[in-house]
């Protein structure tokens, strides 16, 4: 079985579509591409569904191809069908269907955005490795990186990388 990885982003800074008005350099390009090729599925949360669905379909390139082309999850109560290419609605309780999904699929599954259905994960001890892009800039608002959990959840550091105009990733497991 793969792991679950989950490069969050509650709020980016952003340009529209998740875009960043920040360079994050050849090599975070690198990253968010290999990130991408690297995973089997994406599983996304509705929200970050319906956004994702309004603007990947359009844009082309390696990493769009890999995005459109890929198998797709998404998590919702309210969604009965998705209109983005090779996406499945998981309609039951995240932890139920997220675990099936888990012994389904043997490659990474990555979660973009998707602050509920992080937390939802976390609760239920479904991910592997938390990836964080830390932009910086203050916003003033927003909001929290995670909802609550029951019991605290230790991740260990893993590795710490500078790219760009100075977005740092943090990667830590579980």
């Amino acid at each position: 079985m793969g792991s679950w990885k989950i490069p969050a982003a509650v709020k980016t800074p952003s340009t529209g579509a998740g875009r960043s008005p920040f360079n994050r350099g050849p090599e975070g390009d690198k990253f968010k591409l290999d990130e991408a090729l690297d995973s089997e599925a994406l599983l996304l949360g509705r929200v970050t569904y319906e956004a994702f669905a309004a603007a990947w379909p359009s844009m082309e390139g390696e990493f769009a191809d890999r995005f459109n082309g890929m198998p797709k999850y998404v998590v919702s109560s309210t969604l009965d069908s998705a209109t983005w290419n090779n996406t499945t609605v998981l309609n039951g309780s995240v932890a139920n269907e997220v675990s099936k999904l888990r012994g389904s699929l043997d490659g990474d599954v990555v979660v973009h955005g998707s602050g509920r259905l992080v937390s939802a994960l976390v609760e239920h001890d479904l991910v592997d490795e938390l990836r964080l892009m830390v932009f910086p800039i203050f916003l003033g608002s927003g909001r929290r990186l995670l909802g609550d959990v029951t019991d605290p959840k230790r991740f260990r550091s893993a590795t710490t990388a500078t790219i760009g105009d100075g977005v740092v990733i943090l990667t830590y497991q579980a």
